[in-house]
């Protein structure tokens, strides 16, 4: 633009020289003389004004010249009080905010597939994560989570927290799976160790049982015994030792809540899990674990946690979009924050924005001012030229008339 707006007056002046050759061959020419002097004139005003805004015409210190570069701290200042005056006032931003539905909006971004708002929040999210997760050390993060999980659990009563879990899962009869799988497990265990109940009935039987064969007669009949316990305890639901093992989960329950001098030792008991170097050891390999695994499904978001994500972030938009109730809580909430954040941060903002311009050299205050409204103010040269010469005609008209 600065080139056709140049270009232009050149124009002007190669036809003010041809004109002025051929002035007495027409009336014409006259008019067409006056237009070209008269837009010379208007196009080198113009230029004038548009370069002294910016720079020194030709070089040359006059006063009244370059005057974004000398007087750019004042318009800073002029900016950021403009910004803070008309925009950063709590009363602006509440007026533009009461017809602004922000949860509408954004759950109308969220629910469209075609707009892809949440795969970009999912994948933004995600990627976020795994970054952070890549960029702390490990071992020092594992210890950190370690270290905030024990100091709570530290805190936590645990005992009277399992004897309400345990009461409960009684009430529930919830228990009874594992009554039936410690039964099966006692059975199979004894089964595993014939050999050594045997061993142990010789080893106690005098030399008269095992003179006489009695002893194997009578670990057999032990063992028998055993297995037909057991196996009667599995099919009868209301067989005397489930009975007596419920009494003692009921009564381990109670005093897991009331029984002080029980609470203390689960209270020692934890505290020694707690401080055992070996806990330590093994929530660090937990924790490898647990990192390695996130960061293959974060890097993964077309997975299962992606898909997840994915449809959380789809539902969470769609009631953003169709709840009249909840777009009304969220959207008092960030008219509530955004005119708090205008009021106590306002005077930060418009400083940054200050301190920023004033920080820039004049160069470049000048290079990005010119660059925005540049294309415009050559404009006014282009004008400048084919109005002053218009105006030019008018004038030789007059002269002519008179």
């Amino acid at each position: 633009m600065r080139l056709f707006a140049t270009g232009l007056l050149v124009a002007m002046a190669a036809l003010y020289l041809v004109a002025r050759q051929f002035v007495g061959l027409h009336p014409a020419m006259g008019y067409v003389l006056a237009f070209a002097e008269a837009a010379m004139v208007g196009g080198l005003a113009d230029w004038f004004a548009v370069t002294a805004l910016f720079r020194r015409p030709l070089g040359l210190p006059i006063p009244h010249t370059a005057i974004v570069p000398e007087n750019k701290d004042r318009i800073a200042d002029t900016m950021a009080t403009f910004l803070r005056t008309n925009f950063l006032t709590p009363q602006v931003v509440a007026r533009r905010l009461r017809t602004t539905n922000i949860a509408a909006a954004v759950g109308g971004w969220l629910a469209d597939p075609q707009s892809g708002g949440g795969g970009r929040v999912r994948a933004g999210a995600a990627e976020l994560l795994a970054q952070a997760l890549e960029s702390l050390d490990p071992d020092r993060l594992g210890n950190q989570v370690r270290g905030g999980l024990f100091r709570q659990l530290d805190r936590l009563e645990v005992s009277p927290l399992l004897g309400q879990m345990l009461g409960t899962t009684i009430a529930d009869g919830r228990h009874m799976p594992v009554i039936e799988s410690l039964v099966r497990w006692a059975g199979l265990t004894l089964e595993d160790n014939e050999e050594l109940v045997r061993e142990l009935i010789h080893a106690r039987a005098n030399a008269i049982l095992r003179w006489t064969g009695l002893d194997e007669r009578l670990a057999n009949s032990v063992l028998d015994g055993l297995y037909k316990l057991l196996a009667e305890v599995i099919v009868n639901p209301d067989h005397p030792l489930r009975g007596k093992v419920e009494e003692g989960l009921a009564k381990l329950a109670q005093d897991l809540q009331t029984d002080a001098e029980l609470r203390d030792r689960v209270e020692r008991m934890k505290g020694e899990l707690i401080a055992n170097p070996a806990v330590s050891t093994w929530w660090q390999g937990v924790w490898e674990r647990l990192r390695t695994g996130m960061l293959e499904r974060l890097r993964r978001p077309e997975g299962e946690i992606g898909g997840q994500m994915a449809e959380a972030m789809a539902e969470l938009g769609r009631h953003l979009r169709d709840d009249p109730a909840l777009q009304a809580q969220i959207n008092r909430f960030a008219r509530r924050t955004l005119v708090g954040a205008a009021s106590r941060y306002g005077d930060q903002i418009v400083r940054l924005v200050s301190e920023t311009v004033k920080r820039w050299d004049a160069q470049t205050v000048t290079d990005r001012i010119e660059g925005a409204v540049g294309r415009d103010l050559q404009f006014i040269r282009i004008n400048g030229t084919m109005v002053g010469g218009l105006v030019g005609v008018i004038i030789h008209a007059v002269d002519q008339l008179l």
